[in-house]
């Protein structure tokens, strides 16, 4: 009989690549997760790896039991949301992860509605940068998350992973504004305006400007250099910051343009930055294991942050 657990190591080493980080990412040690893997080997009755040096690579038998090992799992997580169901009562804790500006503006509310509903049930954030969520989730350090993707980043499939639409964001251009002295054409300055008729000349009037960008390997900083490119540029980056309170607050300083956000600009206008809407979104999602989609206290967690949606997120009720 094959060891579940075994089988979620072997699915692992299929995402990560090594060994190493399989132990890293499950809190085991190289040598014991190398050894799990010879005694499901053993069970299995053939290779399932082969070894070139440090590195490993899956065998067709190897990747095809990854494939059932999913399966397997998903059902897993379908039998524990059924048991949790018949329990009833929500309680324990619930692993969340969040990107900041839905930590701030989203979650806390969420977190009210479901403390009235299920108050034995024990919420635990953790901000998470959504390129971490999906290795976070298989290893079972999240229950559920919030992931984000732009136009110019769509998210890849994640195997053993599924997700339901939550809302929407427009997307600004932040610049500085324009001194006292010279008019300035746009209603409102410091606050979102318009629809942009044009969003590459809007973006490629800053060609020559800096630019600030969250840090690289993040999906915000993908989304910038990718819409850039796409108007005919690349940018120059200055600064890369991840906290779009500090992005404006450099925007207003002169010392260079961004693209943020709607939930990244809420709170007072600032006369020194000027905002133009582009036509591009960002689309937040719910992230939860393969078979998780049922488990009450994820479904509760759904429910709450839908209720706390603002209603004027662009797209909020509507998310493809």
């Amino acid at each position: 009989m094959l060891d579940v657990r075994r089988l979620r190591l072997l699915r692992e080493l299929a995402r990560r690549g090594t060994i190493a980080a399989v132990g890293e990412a499950l809190a085991f040690s190289p040598s014991a997760v190398s050894q799990q893997l010879t005694v499901l080997e053993r069970e299995a009755g053939l290779p399932l790896l082969e070894r070139t040096g440090r590195r490993v690579r899956l065998t067709p038998a190897g990747q095809n039991l990854v494939r059932h090992a999913e399966a397997v799992l998903e059902r897993l997580e379908e039998a524990e949301a059924d048991l949790a169901e018949a329990r009833g009562g929500l309680s324990g804790a619930l692993r969340i992860g969040a990107f900041p500006t839905a930590t701030r503006a989203i979650v806390p509310a969420a977190l009210i509605t479901l403390a009235r509903r299920h108050p034995g049930l024990e919420p635990m954030v953790s901000e998470t940068d959504p390129a971490a969520v999906a290795h976070a989730l298989r290893a079972g350090d999240l229950d559920v998350a919030l992931v984000h993707e732009y136009d110019f980043v769509p998210a890849e499939p994640e195997p053993g992973l599924a997700t339901e639409p939550l809302y929407g964001e427009a997307m600004y251009l932040a610049a500085p504004a324009a001194p006292p002295a010279e008019p300035d054409p746009a209603p409102n300055p410091g606050r979102p305006g318009g629809p942009e008729p044009d969003q590459g000349a809007a973006l490629k009037a800053h060609a020559r400007a800096p630019w600030i960008t969250a840090t690289p390997g993040t999906l915000c900083h993908a989304m910038t250099v990718r819409a850039c490119q796409a108007a005919g540029f690349t940018p120059r980056v200055r600064h890369r910051v991840d906290e779009f309170a500090t992005v404006l607050a450099l925007v207003a300083a002169g010392q260079g343009v961004a693209v943020v956000p709607q939930l990244g600009v809420t709170g007072p206008a600032d006369p020194a930055v000027h905002l133009t809407r582009l036509l591009m979104q960002r689309r937040t999602k719910l992230a939860f294991r393969s078979g998780a989609g049922a488990h009450p206290a994820v479904a509760a967690f759904g429910a709450a942050l839908r209720a706390a949606v603002p209603p004027d997120l662009a797209g909020s009720r509507a998310v493809s």
